[in-house]
């Protein structure tokens, strides 16, 4: 038997990693931004963060002990330079690491830009029960991750399986340690 399966919203948070831009020229947040809402899904909020470890864990610490905030998605600072701290800051706040999404962000990415997908550490995790997704700067970079992985995976409708149907089970370790 199939089982039909109505479209649940999930609450999403955007947050950009630069030094340079405001929301007046975020284009790779606006990006975002207009997909969520085109997916039926909730913003519930964005915000703009200079490329700093202190600055970006203080806001992901923020929003993961919000309980109007499912999902983080961040863009910006996955790269190579000096000033890319976005994975330095989020990988030790992981309480598990989505290793596959890292590889299929470059698997998606690669026929687009070649090899030059090897300069990102896009990156993905789990914290406080909230998946939080580390893009890169570039809105084609957001596109690609939006609508090739996040928006089927953050679909309830998706078979076989996805991000939603298992978001109410990302705590149960936090059971087992009470118990």
């Amino acid at each position: 038997m199939t089982e039909a399966r109505q479209f649940v919203p999930v609450r999403i948070a955007i947050l950009t990693i630069s030094d340079t831009r405001t929301l007046e020229n975020d284009t790779s947040g606006q990006t975002l931004v207009d997909r969520v809402a085109e997916a039926g899904h909730l913003l519930s909020a964005r915000k703009i963060v200079r490329d700093d470890i202190r600055g970006i864990r203080h806001v992901i610490r923020d929003w993961t002990n919000r309980s109007d905030i499912d999902v983080i998605i961040s863009t910006g600072g996955t790269g190579l330079t000096g000033r890319d701290v976005t994975v330095e800051a989020m990988r030790p706040l992981f309480e598990k690491e989505i290793d596959g999404f890292g590889m299929l962000f470059h698997m998606v990415s690669f026929p687009k830009i070649g090899t030059s997908t090897i300069q990102s550490r896009a990156t993905a995790g789990v914290m406080k029960g909230k998946y939080i997704f580390c893009l890169p700067g570039s809105p084609g970079a957001c596109r690609d991750g939006w609508d090739q992985i996040l928006r089927p995976q953050l679909d309830y409708t998706h078979k076989p399986c996805n991000f939603v149907e298992i978001m109410p089970r990302l705590e149960e370790h936090l059971q087992r340690t009470k118990s």
